[in-house]
């Protein structure tokens, strides 16, 4: 199957005045269609960097980043933010939903942003969304009034929107307990497997990793590990 993410000789620095710091050093990678993977590596090791440069949401110092068959290093700003929104959807540790706003209007926000017209098909994805994520009876509810887990799944809702091929989650077991971690996982497998949604996520949870179909462990900014399961 082809790849829907290609690094080739990826390397990132930050600079800070006189002092540049690398974070990534020539990461090659591909990631087939699909396909359920994991990025592990301990705090500071280089593994979220490496997320939001997948994602585009950082472009590398050096190296070229393939999305989907596009190669981002050809791209400009407002390119990016279209291939973003049409093809990867984001699940953070914190939700980031809109306190002021329902979890349908949340899950809808990715349209909004596009400046759409919200139709009929529109509102019905979302009301499909939040019934596969369990959410359906509490769909018109403030975000502020519900639970920790339901507004995690509300935000998973919202990453797959736009019917994305890619979602990319950052530590999103981070703030749940281990049951709702379990349950978590499994809505991620579901999906998966009935939308054949290509995930990376990056965890420091082995016990989350050891269930993927492959492993990344990055250390110090380089992949050490590579192992398909």
């Amino acid at each position: 199957m082809a790849d829907i993410i290609l690094l080739k000789g990826v390397e990132k620095d930050y600079v800070s005045g006189e002092v540049t710091t690398r974070v990534l050093f020539d990461v090659n990678l591909g990631l087939e269609q699909g396909t359920f993977n994991s990025i592990i590596g301990e705090s500071g090791s280089g593994k979220s960097t490496l997320l939001n440069v997948i994602g585009t949401l950082d472009r590398p110092t050096r190296g070229e980043v393939v999305v989907d068959g596009h190669r981002t290093a050809e791209m400009a700003k407002d390119e990016l933010a279209r291939l973003r929104n049409r093809t990867v959807g984001f699940v953070f540790q914190f939700h980031h939903l809109l306190p002021e706003f329902t979890a349908r209007e949340n899950v809808l926000m990715p349209h909004w942003i596009r400046g759409e017209r919200l139709s009929d098909e529109a509102r019905a994805r979302a009301d499909e969304l939040l019934d596969l994520v369990g959410l359906t009876k509490v769909k018109d509810n403030l975000s502020t009034r519900m639970s920790g887990g339901q507004q995690q799944r509300t935000a998973i809702a919202r990453a797959l929107v736009n019917d994305p091929k890619v979602v990319l989650a950052d530590e999103p077991t981070g703030n749940l307990d281990s049951e709702n971690t379990a349950n978590l996982y499994k809505l991620f497998r579901d999906i998966n497997g009935r939308l054949g949604t290509t995930f990376i996520v990056v965890t420091h949870d082995r016990r989350i990793a050891e269930k993927t179909d492959r492993i990344v462990e990055i250390r110090d900014g380089r992949i050490t590990m590579d192992v398909a399961r």
